[in-house]
């Protein structure tokens, strides 16, 4: 059974960024295009979401922000709305989201927020089932690592509630996976600045105004192509999850 939430979420992924670390590798498409088994990195997340009943997409871009959506212009994604919204001038994370809500006019009961050159195999149901409480404004997903030194981690009380975002540390810990789920009423109570950040201004602020934000917790397949070594690793990544999670989400 799908929840009526589900059915009523636009998922927009975040797209514009410049890409710094692998430029020299693409130098001229942005870095969510990077080809991958075939096909746009970008287009696997859609995919990916596809099969988790999420059919209405946006897409923030920036950096050569014409490429995606030229692209997306040309494809027949079946059963699948793609929209791309571009940003003027870099609006940070949270800026760029935001950009793009407010063009798109649209309302939906939530948004789905994640990047455009990451990807992680997890159920997104259990965000849904966080969200479906009254007094939850917003889920943020967390990946346990055994080593999380190379990332910021999460800080959660017993209640799996969210506290802040820790600096880089040794050892095991709960990183942001860079996927939030937000009721739509919660938007207005965003930061009002450029550029905009939701590590550094969107979730203190929130935090600080009241607002319930739940930290569910995964350890399922994540990979970001941010950087040589990990865009070398996309194409068996996507071969390897896809063909292990089809059944799972169709």
């Amino acid at each position: 059974m799908i929840n009526d939430e589900i059915k009523n979420t636009v998922a927009v992924i975040l797209a514009g960024g410049f890409g710094t670390r692998i430029k020299h590798l693409l130098p001229n498409i942005p870095k969510p295009m990077a080809e991958v088994a075939n096909k746009p990195f970008i287009e696997w997340i859609i995919n990916y979401l596809h099969q988790q009943n999420i059919d209405n997409f946006i897409l923030s871009t920036g950096y050569l922000g014409d490429i995606i959506e030229s692209y997306f212009k040309e494809q027949n994604l079946k059963n699948i709305t793609v929209n791309c919204y571009q940003e003027s001038e870099p609006l940070g994370t949270a800026g760029g989201f935001i950009n793009a809500v407010n063009l798109s006019n649209q309302q939906p009961f939530s948004w789905l927020i994640t990047n455009g050159d990451s990807l992680i195999f997890t159920d997104l149901k259990p965000l849904y089932n966080l969200l479906e409480n009254k007094e939850v404004d917003g889920v943020i997903l967390g990946l346990s690592l055994p080593d999380a030194s190379r990332y910021g981690s999460l800080k959660y009380d017993d209640d799996y509630n969210l506290i802040s975002f820790a600096e880089k540390q040794q050892g095991k810990g709960v990183i942001n996976a860079g996927v939030y789920l937000f009721k739509h009423s919660v938007i207005n109570k965003f930061p009002d600045k450029k550029p905009l950040s939701f590590e550094y201004d969107v979730f203190p602020k929130l935090l600080n105004q009241g607002c319930k934000i739940k930290v569910h917790i995964t350890e399922t397949p994540f990979l970001d192509i941010g950087t040589p070594e990990t865009l070398i690793q996309a194409e068996n990544f996507i071969l390897n999850n896809f063909k292990n999670n089809n059944k799972k989400y169709d």
